[in-house]
């Protein structure tokens, strides 16, 4: 009797341990889940840079620099020439320390973490470092060793994203600046990045290879990566970015997208009429006419309705009407109180 009672005390433990380990390998799977699944599914913000000083010597370079970046953004930052762009980038890469303030890339400190925060980023920043007496192939080949799992046909496939497949075994010598910016760029894309840091990426490149750069970016930026952009082309980054931070004197004066920067200002409007100078007993003093068939108003949008209705009430034929936002440019030298981009 003793001996079954012994037993049964055994099955019990045993069915009871048996619960405890599957419910603890529940919990572990659960939390697994979370963590390396889950949370980098809800993670959008790939880069987040937060309240960045740079200080070298007794000079003041950042000032409390803060943006972020999500997953498929293209962010222009853009500002005048000495406001710390290049300094902000060779910050995030480690290029340069750190004074104060935190950087995240894929929720990693890069102070904490570097090595793991920047395997997942790609960058040119100012012109890329070639050896010229080697060819384009080779010189990929050197830069494919410092990187985990990239292999030849990693080579391959980011040649042909930059279309250099006939050229790519010629000496870089040979290349002209456009072809070389093309390598710095395939360089760039190696290790199947996340983040994406260019700077001018665009100097020596002809039109086709310029739409060919934009082309590419909006590929990635679909595919989920993200994409600081650095250029002075303020034209050419209007027409492929979706946001935009303004850096000047070592200070994000504006992070926002670039719908809502270029629309930031008055609401002007271009007018088609039959005779532009008999319109103006209707103009405002900041009202123009441009020449004998059009004029630029600015006015709200109940104001437009019936200033047009007080023209055609006045025998004005009004023929087209045109809302005018602001260039990139325009919006740039607004916000940075008039200084023009160098």
């Amino acid at each position: 009797m003793s001996k079954l009672k012994v037993d049964s005390l055994s099955v019990f433990n045993i069915i009871e341990f048996y619960h405890k380990f599957c419910r603890t390998l529940l919990l572990a799977f659960f939390i697994y889940f979370y963590y390396y699944v889950i949370r980098k599914a809800v993670i959008m913000s790939v880069l987040k840079v937060d309240k960045l000083c740079k200080k070298i010597g007794k000079k003041q370079i950042l000032k409390n620099v803060s943006f972020e970046i999500n997953k498929g953004d293209i962010l222009a930052f853009i500002g005048p020439n000495g406001a710390g762009k290049t300094t902000t980038i060779k910050c995030i890469l480690g290029l340069q320390k750190i004074t104060k303030g935190h950087i995240y890339i894929n929720d990693l400190d890069i102070e904490k973490n570097f090595c793991d925060a920047i395997s997942k980023v790609g960058s040119l920043v100012e012109s890329p470092d070639v050896y010229t007496y080697l060819s384009g192939f080779e010189n990929l080949k050197i830069e494919a060793r410092m990187y985990k799992n990239v292999c030849l046909d990693d080579i391959y496939r980011v040649v042909e994203l930059v279309g250099l497949e006939n050229r790519i075994y010629d000496k870089v010598s040979k290349y002209s600046l456009g072809m070389r910016q093309r390598l710095g760029i395939a360089s760039s894309l190696l290790n199947n990045p996340n983040l994406l840091i260019l700077d001018e990426p665009t100097n020596g490149l002809d039109p086709e290879g310029i739409k060919d750069l934009r082309v590419l970016l909006k590929r990635l930026a679909k595919s989920g990566v993200a994409i600081l952009i650095s250029s002075h082309n303020l034209s050419e980054l209007e027409s492929f970015c979706n946001r935009v931070a303004i850096i000047s004197r070592g200070e994000i004066i504006d992070e926002s997208t670039i719908k809502e920067i270029k629309e930031m200002d008055e609401n002007k409007y271009i007018l088609k009429v039959n005779d532009a100078y008999l319109c103006k007993q209707f103009l405002n003093s900041n009202d123009l006419i441009l020449n004998k068939t059009h004029i630029e108003v600015i006015k709200d949008e109940n104001d437009i309705a019936l200033f047009i209705k007080e023209l055609v009430l006045n025998n004005i034929s009004v023929y087209e009407v045109v809302k005018e936002n602001m260039t990139l440019e325009e919006a740039f030298i607004k916000k940075s109180g008039g200084k023009k981009i160098a």
